[in-house]
């Protein structure tokens, strides 16, 4: 529990002590007291004032007198500040065993918010049409991010890609391959999924907008698809499944994972859509239009002047919609499973499973990605469509906030970054677009960080190993895009810049990632294996007390991104971390003291950092190498 030992403490003496004034139904707040404070503070004195008819200072200095009676271990003064605040002063040397004899256990971070419940986190699902841009990333490593904060905190995590393998974009590059002449075979040195949206995708619209009488083509093409016995939707499967697989192996390099893949052309053929549609008519959640511009369509009512939104064309074809509403009622377990499911083709890293959905007769065993709680990430531009199968599936479940819609901002290059990568913007961010071919190749912005990591490696370690240096090389280049994705609140636009990101000063992961390594190199260098049999009271100096803090809040701010699904929160934790050992670094030396006990505590203190940083990074998917 660490810090959160010292707070629980403090909420508890206090509720006795509520008990003990006969006061009930007071819901204060104990929390890390900010600078100047003590170290943790409450507003309890501010909520006692009406009732006990004193000022909060009063009050403070009545309650710090009680506490002081109480049995408390881990406080050693408390204060009524003027402010009318009460603040908690720890007893650092007991503090600071708990703290740093808990961080070297390998729960240490982890909170109980879900209880070992389900919950399904479905992020990436991008068309199986194009490789992954910049612009995708965000939604990669958010999803991923937060599967693994939700992990942390107790919960059962399923993580699901859905492959919109029957929508127009695929439509297009089938119409491009079939009609247009493209060759199924990409250029040497250029993968599939690049080719496909490079070339056959951007071209195949543009002769769209030359021509419009080829509009006639990708409709019939589109409907073709819909059809699971088509030659076109046979077809369009080995295309989009060669897309699919070059997808994947960029979100592996990334290191990130799923649990099962779910195709969208299944979910129409599966007759998941004609259950629910029933079941929204007899729930009286639909309509019927009887007259005005929607007649002939069951539509669902737009609530706070909304437009009504159509379900069911007059022609009795589903729109996009009907797609989602039952594939979310699906992972929710609301309906029947009509799904069996294989293991994909290629083993993914790591210790996941991949597995597939499929209609077909299947040898290996069922299984359930059914959840108690869905949250899908999907940009803000979908905030309508959101909006209306949250409002659904809230009906369906009869539980509020079942279904979550975590939505976030795009992600634009600055003029330096899409200069270097090719793209012409005029001096301005450069906003992606797939249609248009004015997008950048993820995998091109990894090799282009990852060269550049190259370089400056060389500069600093000439004597390191080409292998050795790859590998450093890797990890900051993955933690580099991974944390620019995640430092910024997800309602913000994000200006990802190459040389920004990869500088050793300010809020990058090669910051925090090279103080891990500094925390490396100097246990290496005192040749001993760092030991929590210390003398704790030697820790005393400000630098060391603001580390052990820093350390010691972990868990605070696990649970916090849990339950705000904020990756940021734990982005801003390590960057706190890094800072606070940065400055106990350069005030502090650890070797050569000639005072073995404190040489032994502070390494304790270094070791205890760079375990907690190494969890933490975890979370946000990155590494931190021992040599940077």
């Amino acid at each position: 529990m660490s810090f959160k030992s010292l707070i629980d403490e403090i909420e508890n003496n206090l509720k006795k002590i509520l008990d003990d004034l006969s006061v009930t139904n007071i819901s204060f707040l104990v929390e890390p007291a900010k600078p100047g404070f003590g170290d943790v503070s409450s507003n309890i004195s501010f909520l006692l004032a009406k009732k006990l008819k004193k000022n909060p200072k009063e009050i403070g200095d009545m309650l710090s007198e009680h506490y002081m009676k109480s049995i408390h271990t881990l406080v050693s003064k408390v204060e009524s500040h003027p402010s009318g605040y009460l603040n908690f002063f720890a007893d650092w040397e007991k503090l600071t065993q708990l703290i740093l004899s808990e961080s070297n256990l390998d729960t240490f971070g982890s909170v109980d918010l879900g209880k070992n419940s389900t919950i399904i986190v479905e992020h990436t699902s991008v068309n199986p049409n194009k490789a992954l841009h910049i612009g995708h990333i965000r939604n990669v490593v958010v999803g991923d991010i937060v599967a693994r904060i939700l992990e942390k905190s107790n919960y059962k995590v399923n993580i699901l890609n859905y492959v919109d393998d029957s929508g127009l974009q695929v439509a297009d590059i089938i119409v491009g391959f079939r009609h247009f002449g493209f060759a199924q075979q990409p250029p040497e040195g250029k993968k599939f999924d690049q080719y496909c949206g490079d070339d056959v995708y951007v071209k195949t619209t543009e002769k769209y907008e030359a021509d419009p009488s080829l509009e006639e083509i990708r409709k019939n093409t589109l409907k073709e698809l819909e059809d699971g016995n088509s030659e076109t939707a046979q077809f369009a499967d080995k295309i989009t499944r060669k897309v699919l697989e070059n997808q994947l192996e960029t979100c592996w390099n990334l290191g990130v994972y799923y649990d099962c893949l779910n195709f969208e052309s299944q979910i129409i053929q599966s007759g998941l859509w004609s259950d629910i549609f029933e079941k929204l008519k007899e729930m009286n959640l639909v309509e019927f239009e009887n007259g005005g511009k929607n007649v002939g369509c069951w539509v669902i009512r737009g609530e706070n002047n909304d437009e009504d939104k159509v379900i069911v064309r007059s022609n009795g074809t589903a729109t996009y919609i009907a797609k989602d509403i039952p594939y979310a009622a699906w992972k929710l377990g609301l309906l029947k499973d009509p799904f069996n499911y294989k293991k994909y083709e290629k083993t993914q890293p790591g210790t996941r499973i991949l597995w597939q959905t499929t209609l077909a007769d299947s040898s290996d065993p069922q299984q359930n990605f059914s959840g108690e709680k869905v949250i899908t990430v999907i940009d803000s531009r979908q905030a309508r469509l959101q909006e209306i199968i949250t409002m659904l599936m809230s009906k369906f479940k009869s539980v509020e906030n079942a279904y979550v819609h975590l939505a976030y901002e795009s992600v634009t290059l600055s003029p330096a970054t899409a200069q270097t990568l090719g793209l012409n913007t005029d001096g301005k961010q450069a906003q992606m677009s797939g249609r248009k071919g004015l997008y950048v190749n993820a995998d091109a912005v990894y090799d282009l960080l990852k060269n550049k990591t190259i370089e400056e490696t060389k500069k600093r370690h000439p004597e390191m190993l080409a292998s050795e240096i790859q590998k450093i090389a890797h990890h900051v280049s993955v933690g580099t895009l991974r944390y620019e994705m995640i430092k910024q609140d997800l309602d913000k636009i994000i200006a990802f810049d190459l040389t920004k990101s990869l500088s050793l000063e300010g809020d990058t992961a090669p910051y925090i990632q090279y103080a891990h390594a500094r925390a490396s190199r100097i246990i290496e260098k005192s040749t001993r294996i760092p030991s929590i049999d210390i003398d704790f009271s030697l820790l005393s100096d400000k630098s060391e007390l603001e580390l052990i803090k820093t350390i010691g809040l972990f868990d605070i701010h696990v649970m916090n991104a849990a339950k705000n699904l904020s990756p940021k929160v734990m982005a801003r934790y390590c960057h706190d971390l890094a800072v606070a050992f940065n400055s106990f670094y350069e005030h502090l030396k650890v070797l050569d003291l000639g005072d073995e006990k404190l040489e032994n505590s502070r390494l304790c203190l270094v070791n205890s950092f760079k375990q907690t940083l190494v969890k933490a990074l975890e979370l946000l998917g990155i590494t931190a190498p021992d040599r940077m």
